[in-house]
This record gives structure tokens, C-alpha cells and sequence, in this order.
């Protein structure tokens, strides 16, 4: 089809289906105009907005340059040449925003502003005559059709001039409307050239404007500055990569460890445990509380500092203090089927926290550590060397047994048993001069039991008679008649550490032997639970209580406790040595050690004071002065002195103490 210039306005009167067709052709070219005109238009808008935004955006750009200086970096290597150089670029990026700025404001006046005055004049103008013509047309095709419908006889010359000349004003109408429509299309092909090029004249011109401006500012001392920036960026990149480099190798090598280290509870059998630590830190299990019978668990940092176990969670900035270990107790406890939970209890015997580690070794460790702290160690010139000394003391313990029968089958009588004819209650005098070795006092290689009874005795203790366990903890009255009659009844809170068999009985030097032999057991065998129970310490008997249970777990004549001490430093251990006859006819001596919640002196002088009033029941008059000296309870029993009487002479065996505990 030959390409069409314009519209003929000599042809617009006539309005020929042809010059109709023409029509068509220039008013599809006008919506096609319209359709892209705003698509363009857009598209420039979006420029001008990135404009816009790219000088809010400098100007924040330079604002926080310039506020890096006010940052407090808890690392500042290097910061003062960094806030020097944002300075500098923080005055260029205010000399760029200017720019920017400039530019913004020129493009819309030259290129979003033209096209906007296209759309809205000429766009506009040919939609509205548009309209207008069509209307015209609707109203000259009814006059029209008005016109035809007149009659050919009786002819009305009134109607028929009125029906003529409103088809005359119509086809004037719609001849001045079709010559304005035809004019605005046929100026709309030239004027449509022109509005595509003027706005992009007017953004090559601003574009070029700031390019050359910039160019301006960018100089030769710019240049010398960015090549010295562009150097410093070179050699920090340099020490980044070489410091990359060792942290790479460093990582290989921490990487290519055994699996172990990330396995817990790896090697269970044989862990490898430092005996030796008096300070520790790592991640635990703390029990929580939070009814009663409800608990949680929740996993915390602790590490100790001196005397104190602290506490520290995650992003928490310092650690807070959980426990005094200074003269506390430490040992295993099994808490909720849950594996390698230690117990901390405190000096005067109240349970502290339960605490559970990852593995074997982290719990023993522990448990290690703490027990290496509460004796004071980290107070000491060098305590790393005394940890190693007491625990190389400690290998010369013997190796233990846990179970009552092996003791039966292992032990053997005492080869130095005192004469069968003397008094069983016969309190040991003063140490002589001549103090035995040890292999004199215990055997080597005598077993030692961890364990109160005989897992037969407690059966029957538990049901002897038929009866059950008072679930309220009261006294078995009837099982010991004699706690009625007692003239003395005294309670202490203890907790079995060990026995074994000794030679002799003759000095306090073998309790305190004993004492360092089972202690030092438990701590290379790492055996540091212990089980806590009642020692009731009457005028006939000493009886272990379950706390629990009140079922009587070992019962002694107190004419069979031959000898009884207080350890001389640590004032909480104590022991006795007990005489028992054998089936062979012979006798045994036994010592048992305890750790007390109170002096073990206390424990000493109740013993002492029932062994007095066993001897002067055989005299009524002495009976009677001793009673008269020792007060009443309200329930009619003799309570101890709080302290001992002042001729106590001061011998291990004859440490005399006692508090008001019944």
C-alpha cells in the first residue's frame, strides 16, 4: 500500500466510504502513538526517579561516611587512616550530590516535561476531536434519516423547512468538526517526530553536562589520591590473603585430629583423666527445679575462679557466681537415668546443685577438680606441684572392692589381735612414742568395701517381723527395745566412705591410716559417690539409719567399738575400729571411716560419753553423779553438752565433742 501523507480536507464535505477507510488508517496510527507515547514515558520517569534516588542516596552516602568516626568498635587496628580517607570521600560524594542533584533537576525540565506536554496537548487534542466528529456524524446520519422520511403527497412546508435546515446545520456541524479532526492528524505526523526527539536531546545534554563537570572535579590531585587509596587497599589485601593463608593451614590441622575429639564419651573404658586440675571450664547440665516432682535441665558455660564455681549462658557478657567450693563435698549420683551426674554439697551437709557432664572423663575430671579446690589447694605458692603430690600419695592406696562378699572371701583374721580377755570397752591411752609403720597397722593388699552391708542383711532388716516400711519415716520401735530405755540418744548426719580389715587396735595411728588408704582408693578408682545416713550413737549400740527408710542398716555393740578418732586436720572424718567374733572362734577388727556433716570430735565424745555410762552402770552412785551433770530433754532423754568438759586430754581417741542434734 503507497504510504499516505495526509488527509484531504476537500474530501472531509463529501465523507466518501473512501476517505472513510483513509480515516481509519490515521486513527490507528494515533492510538499506536498514544499506546507507546506512555510507555516512553515511563521509562522516563524511571529515569528521572533513579536520578532522584541516586541523590538521596550520596547524600546518605556521605552522612554515613562521615559518621564511622562516632562508631565504638571494640577492634580499632587501623581506624585512624580509615576515618581520614572517609573524610576526603565523604567531600567528594557532597561534590557528586551537587552533580547529581543538577542533573535530577534537568532532566525533568528537558526530558520528562516535553513528553509529558505531548501526551496531555496533542495526544489529548486528537482523542477529544475524535469524539467530537463522531458525534457530529451520529447526528447528521438522523437528520438524514429524518429527512427521508417526509411524504410525497400531502406535503407539510412548515415540517419540511424545519427538516431541511436541521440537515443543513448538521452536515455544517459535521463538516467543520470532520476539517479540525483531519488538521489534528495530519499535524500529530509531524509533530510526533519532534516529541520523540526533544526529550532525548534534553538527556544526552544534562548526561554530557555532568560528565563534563565531573571531569572537572576529578583531577590530578584526585588521581595521586586514589592511586595512594588504591596502594593501601593493595597491601591490606595482601596481609588478608597471607593471614588467610595460616588460617587455612591452622584449620587443615585442626581438621585432620582423630574423630575423638568430636565423639563424647569416646574411649569409656580407659579415659585418659587429669587428676591434677584446680581450675576446669566447659559446658554442664544444670538441674532445675520446677515443682514438686517436675524437673529441668538446661546447658550452661561454668568454669571455676579461685574458690567459686561460676556460672556464664550464652551472650551473657560475664559469669555470676553459683557455688562456694571451699570445704565442700563432691561426688557421683545417679539423678534421673541420666549418665555422669555429680552432686556438690555444701560444708554444713545441705545438697547443693546436681550437675551433669558429656562423658566419663569430663564428669571424673571434674568431680576431680572440684574435690582438688575445696581443699584450698589454688591457695598454695604452687598448686599445680601439690595436686601432682597428692595424688601421687594417693597411688599408694590399695586397689578397692566394691561388693561385701569379696571382702568375706578375701579377708583373713588379724595377725595381732589383742588379748581375748581384755575389756571390750577399754578406751586406748595416749599414742606411745614409737609410732607403727603402716604395714604394721593394715595388711598390704587388704580389699576395701565401698558398699554398708550385705545385700541379704538389708533384705531382712527391710522385712523382718512381716512388716512394711513406715512410709513416714517413723522408728522401728519394737525391732530395738532398747532405744526407750537408752539413758543417751545422739544423731549425726554421715556419710560411709569405706571399710577394712586392720591388725590392731591399739593406737588411733590405724584409723588415720585407714582414712588415707580409702581415700585415696576412691580417688584413683574414682569412686566418689557416697551414701549418706543417720548415726544414732546410744548408750548400748551405734545404729546406721537409712535417712529414708528409717531401717536400720548396720547395728554395733558399743562394747565392740575398741577404738574411735577424729581425723587431725580435716575435723569432719571420723572412725572406729570394731572387734567381731568369727565362725572359726576368733576375732576380726574392722575399721570404718565416715565423713560428718558436724566435727567429727562431737561424734567422738557421744561414743566416749556411752562407753562412761555402759562402765558406771555396774555402780548406782556413779550412775547417778554422771546423769546429774548431763541435762534433760523434755521427753526425759540426756542431751549432750555442746562442747566437751575442759579435762578432755587432748589424745586422738579421746577427742571428746558433741552438739544438741537428737
Amino acid at each position: 500500500m503507497p504510504a499516505v501523507d495526509k488527509l484531504l480536507l476537500e474530501e472531509a464535505l463529501q465523507d466518501s466510504p473512501q476517505t472513510r477507510s483513509l480515516l481509519s488508517v490515521f486513527e490507528e496510527d494515533a492510538g499506536t502513538l498514544t499506546d507507546y507515547t506512555n510507555q516512553l514515558l515511563q521509562a522516563m520517569q524511571r529515569v528521572y526517579g533513579a536520578q532522584n534516588e541516586m541523590c538521596l542516596a550520596t547524600q546518605q552516602l556521605s552522612k554515613q561516611l562521615l559518621a564511622y568516626e562516632k562508631q565504638n568498635f571494640a577492634l580499632g587496628k587501623g581506624d585512624e587512616e580509615v576515618i581520614s580517607t572517609l573524610h576526603y570521600f565523604s567531600k567528594v560524594v557532597d561534590e557528586l550530590n551537587v552533580l547529581h542533584t543538577e542533573l535530577a533537576k534537568q532532566l525533568a525540565d528537558t526530558m520528562v516535561l516535553p513528553i509529558i506536554q505531548f501526551r496531555e496537548k496533542d495526544l489529548t487534542e486528537v482523542s477529544t476531536l475524535k469524539d467530537l466528529f463522531g458525534l457530529a456524524s451520529n447526528e447528521h446520519d438522523l437528520s438524514m434519516a429524518k429527512y427521508s422520511k417526509l411524504p410525497k403527497k400531502k406535503e407539510n412546508e412548515k415540517v419540511k423547512t424545519e427538516v431541511v435546515k436541521e440537515v443543513a446545520a448538521a452536515r455544517r456541524k459535521q463538516h467543520l468538526s470532520s476539517l479540525q479532526y483531519y488538521c489534528a492528524l495530519n499535524a500529530l505526523q509531524y509533530r510526533k517526530r519532534v516529541a520523540m526527539m526533544e526529550p532525548m536531546i534534553g538527556f544526552a545534554h544534562g548526561q554530557i553536562n555532568f560528565f563534563k563537570r565531573g571531569a572537572e572535579m576529578f583531577n590530578q590531585s584526585m588521581d595521586s589520591f586514589l592511586s595512594s587509596v588504591a596502594d593501601m587497599v593493595q597491601s591490606i589485601q595482601v596481609e588478608q590473603e597471607a593471614e588467610a593463608e595460616k588460617m587455612r593451614v591452622s584449620q587443615q590441622e585442626l581438621l585432620s585430629v582423630d574423630e575423638s575429639v568430636y565423639t563424647p564419651d569416646f574411649d569409656v573404658s580407659t579415659p585418659q583423666i587429669n587428676r591434677n586440675l584446680i581450675q576446669k571450664a566447659g559446658y554442664l547440665n544444670l538441674r532445675n527445679k520446677t515443682g514438686l516432682v517436675t524437673t529441668t535441665w538446661e546447658r550452661l558455660y561454668f568454669f571455676t575462679q579461685g574458690g567459686n564455681l561460676m556460672c556464664q549462658p550464652r551472650g551473657a557478657v560475664a559469669g555470676g557466681l553459683i557455688q562456694d567450693l571451699d570445704n565442700c563435698s563432691v561426688m557421683a549420683v545417679d539423678c534421673e537415668d541420666r549418665r555422669y551426674c555429680f552432686q556438690i554439697t555444701t560444708p554444713n551437709g545441705k545438697s547443693g546443685i546436681i550437675l551433669q557432664a558429656e562423658s566419663r572423663k569430663e564428669n571424673e575430671e571434674w568431680i576431680c577438680a572440684i574435690n582438688n579446690i575445696s581443699r584450698q589447694i589454688y591457695l598454695t605458692d604452687n598448686p599445680e606441684a601439690v595436686a601432682i603430690k597428692l595424688n601421687q600419695t594417693a597411688l599408694q592406696a590399695v586397689t578397692p572392692i566394691t561388693s561385701y562378699g569379696k571382702k568375706q572371701e578375701s579377708s583373713r583374721p588379724s595377725q595381732n589381735l589383742k588379748n581375748s580377755e581384755m575389756e571390750n570397752d577399754k578406751i586406748v591411752p595416749k599414742t606411745t612414742v614409737n609410732v607403727p609403720e603402716p604395714e604394721q597397722l593394715i595388711a598390704p593388699g587388704t580389699p576395701i568395701q565401698f558398699d554398708i552391708v550385705l545385700p541379704a542383711t538389708e533384705f531382712l532388716d527391710q522385712n523382718r517381723g512381716g512388716r512394711r516400711v513406715n512410709p513416714f519415716g517413723e522408728t522401728e520401735d519394737d525391732t530395738f527395745p532398747e532405744a526407750e530405755d537408752s539413758l543417751l540418744q545422739q544423731m549425726f548426719i554421715v556419710r560411709f566412705l569405706g571399710s577394712m580389715a586392720v591388725n590392731t587396735d591399739s593406737t588411733a595411728e590405724v584409723i588415720y591410716e585407714a582414712m588415707r588408704q580409702v581415700l585415696a582408693a576412691r580417688a584413683i578408682h574414682n569412686i566418689f559417690r557416697m551414701t549418706e545416713t543417720h548415726l544414732m550413737v546410744t548408750s548400748q549400740t551405734l545404729r546406721l539409719i537409712d535417712p529414708q527408710t528409717q531401717v536400720t542398716r548396720a547395728n554395733f555393740e558399743l562394747t565392740s567399738v575398741t577404738q574411735f578418732a577424729a581425723h587431725q586436720e580435716n575435723k569432719r572424718l571420723v572412725g572406729f575400729v570394731v572387734r567381731m567374733p568369727e565362725s572359726t572362734g576368733g576375732e576380726s577388727l574392722s575399721t570404718y571411716i565416715f565423713e560428718s556433716n558436724s566435727e567429727g570430735e562431737k561424734i567422738c565424745y557421744a561414743i566416749n560419753l556411752g562407753k562412761e555410762i555402759i562402765e558406771v552402770q555396774k555402780d548406782p552412785e556413779a550412775l547417778a553423779r554422771l546423769m546429774l551433770s548431763i541435762p534433760l530433754t523434755n521427753d526425759g532423754k540426756y542431751v549432750l553438752l555442746n562442747h566437751p568438759p575442759d579435762d578432755t586430754d587432748g589424745s586422738p581417741s579421746e577427742n571428746r565433742g558433741a552438739e544438741s542434734e537428737a
